[in-house]
Order: C-alpha cells, then structure tokens, then sequence
C-alpha cells in the first residue's frame, strides 16, 4: 500500500495511528539531531519527523534526500508542538519508522514553490515540474470545478452534449485556419475547427433542440494574453428560441457558475446596444466597473479659432474624478506621451483643470476663456479637483483612442481591481466594410441572422443600406473582456445566399464551401440561434488573473510554440512524400 491517507488529510483526531503516506520532498530541515521534511502531494503537506533518539539510520538517511524525491513512509501521527495555521496539517506531525525512495529526483531548475524563482520561458519548458505548483494546480482544479458545473447546469436544462468533428473544411471567412495534409487524398486537406458552427447549426436542423459541448478550437492567429492558438469553447445552440430566450438562460448559466464555484453572486445582467456602448464608452465591451463616460464637445469647442478642434470631425473628453492636483506638467507630459505611442496613434492631448479653489487651467487656454470652459467642466458634471482629459480625431478612430485612455486611467486610479460587473452588448452591424479589399466582412459570422425588422431591406436593398443592416447577435461583457457572443441565425436558404452574395461570395463558392449547410436548409431548417463563450477567458476572469495560460494545463508560449515538446516541429522527409506535400524544408535548416 502506498498510503493510507493523503498529505492534505490528517488532523489531531488521528494522533496515535499509524499512516502509510506518499509524496514529493518539498523541503528537508536539518537541526543536528532531528531532521525535517515536508511532504507534499496535490492535496497539501505534512511534515515529517526523523530524529536520532527513534532510529539513527532513518535519521542518517532522511539527511541525504534531495528536493522532489518520492518518498513513501510508514509513521505514528503525533501532536506537533510549534503549530503551523498556515496549512491544514499544521496541529500534527508523522514520527517515521520506516522510509522508502520510490524515485530520486534531479534538482530542478526552480523551486516548487507558490512564489516560485522561475521565469515564463523556464516554467513552460518544465511545466511538469510547474503543475506541482499550489497556484497553478488550483487554477486547475476551479478549471474543473466551472467545467463539472456547466455540465450540471446545461445538463439539467435539457441540453445534449455532442461531440462534433476535428477534422473540417476549411472556410475563407476569419481568422487562418490550421490545416493538417491527407494522406490518403493527396494534394487535399482537412482544416482544425474555428467553432463547430455549421454542425451545431446542422444539429438543430436535425431536431436535437438544445446542444452543448466543451470544445477545442483552433485559430492560427496572433497571439495575446487572452488568446491561445488552440483554446476551449462552451459551445451551445437551441432551436425554437428568440433572443431573449437564449440571453435568460447563459445569464443563468453565468449566475450559477459564479455562485457555485466564487460564492458570489450577480445580479440581473443589463443590456446595452452596440451603438450606445460605442458612444459612451468607445467599445463594444466597456469596462462597466467605473464611470469616466465620454464626453462629446463638438458644439462647444469649434469655431473659437483653435484649429485642431476646428479640423476634427470629433473632440470627445472623459472626466478624471479628484486628478486635477495629482497631475503636474511632467506628469501631463508623460500621459501626453503614452496616447502617442503607436499602439494608440493620438496626436496629441488636451487637459482641462478644475482646481479645488475654483480657479480653470488647460493647455488650450489661450484659445478659450474661463466661461468656455466652464461649459465644457459643466457638460461634464466636473466638480473642483477634476480633470478633463480630450482627443480629437476621426470619430471611429478617436473613440477607440479615448477608449483606450479611460481603461489606462481606471487602471492608474485603481477603479478596475475589484467586483464582476458583467454586461450584454446587442443589436451589433450585421456586416463591415473592408476598405482594402473593398467588401464587406461579417461582424460576427457568416450564419448571422438581420434582425427581424432588417430583413427585407437585406433582402432588396442597395449596397448604399447594406452598412446600416443590424444583426441579431449579442456578447457577454464582464470587466471589459468579451467572455461570450452569438446570434440568431439564418435558417431560410434565400437569406442565406444574400449574406454570402454580400461578403463577395460568388454563387459557384457558396455552394462549394457551404452547400451542404444549404441544402440543409430546404429540409425544415428550424429557427434557431446559439452563444460560445471563450471557456478558458471566463476562467481568468472568474479569478483575477491576467492571461489564460494559466489555466491551460500545457499552454503554447507568445510565438505559438510548445518549448517543452518542441513543436512545431519539422517532420521527415518521407512522411512528407507519403502525404504528396514533396520535400519543403531541411531538417536542419
């Protein structure tokens, strides 16, 4: 028997029995006549005693171990006399009569440790030796338990889970795809899923009614925190089901998760259109958290003779509550420098002050009075001690810088570290145009249903109303950070064909990429529409965290790469001729 109990398990109701426990060595203390180990397994730690008074030889060699051996001991549990709260063996100690190395270990490149003295690159190429880690094990673990809880809940919602396939076709519209040769169909290829779309949506054609299921996805795309190449959907759709419908019950999925698995609970979700988020916030997924609102001051700041507000088509401000006296030149400055930088792209910053003894500073004073600005301060609801920070620009581009700055601010005036406040964003475009390739784009996807008043306009409008067709699609926002999206989708093939003739598809390629879909459409397609959410990003939100690598149990690094395996990888020449692809690259290139 390799243990009668776990390292986590033990308390002072077993003193007096004899235990069987396995493990890794954790720490070894030596004190002279009595040495110490720690004894750890993924459920907690136990200390253990070797002393010269019991057995000398134990003693002599429990001295010689080496951190993350594995360790199996025979002890008596005995009251431990310098208590440890900070674990939850800390009331006991195991006296060991009898040790066994089940494996030696190498001294590993870090310490395996909650703060650990291993960087990013290291920790990735022995993340076998990072997953002992509390921290990165716990992460884990809540991984498992929001996984167990979304199957309950959907589950106890009638949803079915259905696998559907890896091996796809691949399709032009978003990101890259992966695609992995044939062997047997030489020249011809299989694609890795984006999302399992067109089967789920098959699925409801086919009567299932309500599908779910937690499933890998690959995009070969650049790579963030929050993205992975391959990452893990909830993935559900529903048949017979209006919006509304579909947002009561992911919200409810949403409330359980946090409830069960953080103990907290959420209120009612709001709701926001796409239009009005952009205007408020210059986002289709604010950070609802904090206030700091846009501003619009068009009317009151042209024609005054300052010519950068003159030649914009938008001067937009947000209002930085108690800032005026934090920020002095250097620190405008610096604030000027950083919506510069050319992930930003502004051209320049406009501050306002209204300074706790009344009194109006701004860079533009020279252009306008203290009475103008007052106007500006008074549309703002400012009060003494505020600060008004402004952008100017094309209104697209301005509201996405502005956007940007208010989340730095939130951040540097810590509004942004506590609570969930999560929020539904509807009512999106239906389509983007593209003016590179000149063509519009889905928002969301190709399968995206117009809502029900658009839908003739769709149908037989000109290309001039096409930008003003609105979808019937909606995402889950929590703390700026798109955890979920969907739609209705289209269910009549007519439909269907319009939105493909609109994104540039000819009718030879819609049926060669998506005639399948089609046809299936002519066989009693149902209503019906779905949602996905981002499975490994709610987890990182649901705990704070800042990437989703940490609860990805082998995540890739920034370049895509696996460093512990290797991969990608050049593969042999031969298994490149055996699949028709031909020698593309030398093995030591």
């Amino acid at each position: 028997m390799y243990r009668t109990h776990n390292c986590g398990e033990l308390r002072s109701e077993h003193i007096g029995q004899e235990v069987t426990l396995s493990g890794w060595l954790n720490k070894n203390r030596d004190y002279g006549s009595m040495t110490f180990i720690d004894l750890r397994d993924r459920y907690g730690i136990t200390q253990l005693v070797f002393n010269t008074e019991t057995n000398e030889n134990l003693y002599n060699d429990a001295k010689k171990l080496g951190r993350e051996y594995v360790l199996r001991i025979v002890g008596i549990v005995a009251e431990r006399s310098n208590k440890n709260p900070k674990i939850s063996t800390g009331d006991i100690e195991i006296i060991v009569s009898d040790l066994e190395v089940l494996n030696e270990s190498k001294v590993p490149p870090f310490t395996i440790e909650d703060e650990t003295d291993g960087g990013d690159e290291i920790r990735m190429k022995y993340r076998y030796l990072d997953l002992r880690r509390n921290p990165v094990q716990q992460n884990l673990f809540f991984r498992s338990k929001v996984a167990i809880e979304t199957r309950k809940y959907l589950a106890n919602h009638n949803f079915i889970e259905v696998e559907t396939p890896v091996l796809i076709k691949s399709t032009p519209e978003g990101a890259r795809d992966f695609v992995v040769p044939s062997r047997m169909n030489q020249g011809q290829f299989y694609a890795l899923p984006q999302s399992p779309q067109t089967f789920k949506q098959l699925l409801m054609v086919s009567g299932f009614d309500k599908y779910f299921q937690l499933v890998k996805c690959f995009r070969d795309e650049d790579l963030r925190a929050d993205r992975q190449p391959e990452f893990t959907q909830i993935d559900c759709e529903m048949c017979f089901v209006t919006q509304d419908e579909i947002l009561q019950t992911f919200e409810g999925l949403t409330k359980h998760l946090f409830k069960t698995c953080l103990e907290v609970e959420l209120s009612d979700f709001p709701r926001m259109t796409y239009d009005e988020a952009i205007k408020r916030y210059g986002s289709d997924k604010p950070d609802t958290r904090f206030g700091m609102e846009f501003i619009e001051l068009n009317d009151l700041s042209k024609g005054y003779g300052f010519p950068v507000f003159d030649n914009a088509e938008m001067v937009v401000s947000i209002c930085a509550k108690g800032q005026a006296d934090s920020y002095s030149n250097k620190d405008i400055k610096k604030l000027t420098s950083w919506v510069q930088r050319p992930q930003i792209g502004a051209k320049g910053l406009v501050y306002v002050k209204y300074n706790l003894d009344g009194s109006i500073k701004s860079s533009v004073g020279k252009f306008y009075n203290d009475e103008q600005l007052m106007g500006w301060l008074e549309r703002a609801k400012a009060e003494k001690g505020d600060m008004l920070l402004i952008l100017c620009g094309d209104t697209d581009t301005v509201r996405g810088q502005l956007s940007d700055l208010r989340l730095e601010m939130g951040d540097r005036m810590g509004l942004r570290k506590t609570g969930f406040n999560p929020l539904w964003v509807v009512d999106f475009p239906l389509l983007e145009w593209d003016e590179e390739s000149e063509r519009f784009h889905a928002m969301h996807h190709p399968f995206t249903s117009p809502k029900e008043e658009d839908k003739e306009r769709m149908l037989t409008g000109d290309h001039s109303t096409m930008k003003a067709l609105r979808a019937d699609a909606y995402d889950l926002v929590i703390n700026g950070w798109e955890i979920g999206g969907g739609s209705i989708r289209i269910f009549d093939r007519e439909l269907q064909a319009k939105n493909f003739k609109l994104l540039g598809f000819t009718e030879e390629e819609a049926e060669a990429q998506f005639g399948f879909l089609l046809n299936a459409f002519e066989y009693g397609a149902p209503p019906h529409g779905g949602i996905a959410f981002g499975f490994d990003r709610l987890c990182s939100i649901m705990k704070g965290a800042v990437s989703i690598r940490d609860f990805i149990a082998f995540p890739k690094n920034n370049q895509g790469r696996d460093i512990m395996i290797d991969a990608p990888a050049v593969i042999d020449n031969i298994q490149l001729d055996e699949l028709g692809i031909g020698v593309v690259i030398e093995k030591d290139a």
